[in-house]
């Protein structure tokens, strides 16, 4: 399990882009978000570093 800070996440919709392109780059991964806390847990096959891409690419770095 990969836990991420997104700062950049702050509404229903970038729920849903997150949930998306980790699904798009693994379609077995569990996402579970927390949207209020900005974080993001994902349970997949890729490795951390491959999820940051994703996530980068989606539009929401994850924090340092």
């Amino acid at each position: 399990m990969h836990e991420f800070k997104l700062p950049d996440m702050s509404c229903g919709h970038c729920l849903a882009a997150v949930t998306e392109a980790v699904k798009e780059a693994d379609a077995r991964a569990e996402v579970d978000v927390d949207l209020p806390q900005k974080t993001v847990r994902v349970e997949s096959g890729l490795s951390r570093e491959q999820l940051a891409g994703v996530l980068s690419e989606a539009g929401y770095p994850p924090a340092s």
